[in-house]
């Protein structure tokens, strides 16, 4: 904890002694402080101490980092998006209004943002399927929060860390004895000695549009040709997970999520893919390996029988008490901007909805596939960001078929860059930084030659007589 910044937590200490079910005496004898002092802390009145911070570690088996971990700005950002919306154009919210909300009000923040991503939802779905009408003659009945944001929502709030899966993982690859030079056949020996299921990789004229199948009745695990070896072992450690941790697996995703849908199933197969992950990549060994090789995505890969953007995937779950790596975020976005996948271990202010700044290299990458590209990156919050990406693709396609191609981006705070390969004779404390922001409409940079969007918190401005660098000015005040 940095000794020179005041650390205000009281929402935070205040849902905890709730969760708790304690009262507020309770709690303060159990931390050995008076009642009117854990009052004035939760609210806001006092900051926490590191004396207070561990005495809650040890108390309630918190890690004390994890909970003075500041999402603040995140936050921020996510509620600014909110409120950037047309349907409050007339009421607008000012960012030190949204601050004092966040502070005392977080369940309020979090009951907004999950109704204004069923708002989208709703708004999205009626345009698809009543492209013609007009709102009024639109149907009334609102599908719910889409699946994919809801579980996106759950893994965020997880941290992408979810111990018992990871813990699992490494025991059954130490009984394996897992490593990356055959873990395919280790674990579809596995499969078949211990479950009697049979694993087969299978020509595309038979597998066709899939990649994987399982074939219940015949107990056999099907998987294509045109996998690649890493995604091979990786299928057929998704398959194990769910042949060995289906009560766990369900167990989790019910208790993350209690109503019984496609978000949980979703939940589940996300919580197969962890698995099957943290298999091929056991956290005590690959973190070690990580940090003596300074985080080299490519080297990684090589040892542990994984992908770019496993190995990439698999770096931002590192967050276990004790044996922690650097706080990564990952988006992954195709060329026409769509961001399919992003997770953070950090604070990474990564936009709802739309895409992302075409000032991030990310976009570039395209044209240089298989080379990693990096960059530093300034957000409109004074924060820097120091960035990787390298162009993926899934699989192999035949011949006169569509062949997708995806980049992936990991990056952590620049405070972090010093332990990173890729940051080596660099000085970090003097390079320059590419000014980026989440995404045009909620940027406030002026003079941005990409713009696409007017920022939608400040009015245009719009001179028939003068173009500037941007297609669009606007009131910056």
């Amino acid at each position: 904890m940095d000794e020179s910044r005041k650390l205000f937590v009281g929402p935070r200490l205040k849902r905890l002694r709730r969760d708790l079910n304690l009262s507020q005496a309770r709690m303060a004898e159990e931390l050995g402080l008076s009642p009117s002092y854990l009052n004035l802390m939760e609210r806001n009145q006092r900051p926490i101490t590191a004396q207070v911070l561990i005495r809650l570690a040890h108390a309630y088996s918190l890690d004390p980092r994890e909970f003075a971990n500041d999402d603040h700005e995140r936050t921020v950002s996510e509620l600014e998006e909110v409120f950037a919306d047309p349907l409050f154009r007339s009421a607008p919210v000012a960012r030190i209004e949204l601050r004092e909300t966040i502070e005392n009000a977080p369940s309020l923040v979090d009951a907004v943002n999950r109704l204004y991503r069923a708002y989208q939802a709703m708004r999205g779905a009626r345009e698809v399927m009543t492209p013609n009408l007009n709102d009024r003659d639109r149907a009334e009945d609102a599908p719910q929060v889409n699946p994919v944001d809801r579980v996106r929502e759950l893994i965020h709030e997880a941290k992408n860390h979810f111990p018992e899966l990871d813990e699992a993982a490494e025991a059954l690859a130490s009984d394996l004895a897992v490593t990356g030079h055959e873990p395919f056949f280790a674990i579809a020996e596995r499969l078949r000695s211990k479950h009697g299921i049979r694993v087969r990789v299978m020509p595309i004229d038979v597998m066709s549009d899939n990649l994987r199948r399982y074939d219940h009745h015949r107990r056999q695990l099907l998987i294509s040709e045109l996998v690649d070896p890493s995604g091979r072992t990786f299928q057929a450690a998704y398959q194990l997970a769910f042949a060995e941790m289906r009560a766990t697996i369900d167990a989790l995703a019910a208790r993350l999520e209690p109503v019984d849908g496609p978000a949980r199933r979703l939940l589940r197969v996300s919580f197969g893919n962890y698995f099957a992950g943290a298999l091929m990549m056991p956290y005590g060994k690959f973190h070690a390996a990580a940090e003596a090789l300074g985080y080299d995505v490519e080297v990684l890969g090589a040892r542990f029988g994984a992908s770019f953007e496993q190995v990439a995937h698999r770096l931002t779950t590192l967050a276990r008490p004790g044996a922690r790596g650097i706080p990564f975020f990952l988006v992954r976005v195709d060329a026409a901007g769509n961001v399919s996948k992003r997770f953070s271990s950090g604070r990474f202010p990564f936009s709802q909805f739309g895409g992302t700044c075409p000032l991030w290299n990310l976009h570039s990458t395209f044209r240089t596939p298989g080379q990693v590209a990096t960059q530093i990156v300034e957000l409109p919050d004074g924060s820097r960001w120091f960035s990787m990406a390298r162009s993926v693709k899934r699989a192999s396609n035949p011949w006169g078929m569509p062949d997708p191609q995806f980049v992936v981006g990991l990056g952590c705070e620049l405070k972090y860059a010093h332990r990173l390969v890729y940051a080596r004779g660099l000085d970090l404390s003097a390079a320059d930084a590419t000014p980026i922001g989440i995404n045009c409409r909620l940027c406030e940079r002026v003079a941005c030659p990409q713009r696409a969007a007017p920022p939608m918190m400040h009015a245009l401005i719009v001179d028939e007589m003068r173009r500037g660098i941007s297609p669009f000015e606007f009131d910056a005040t």
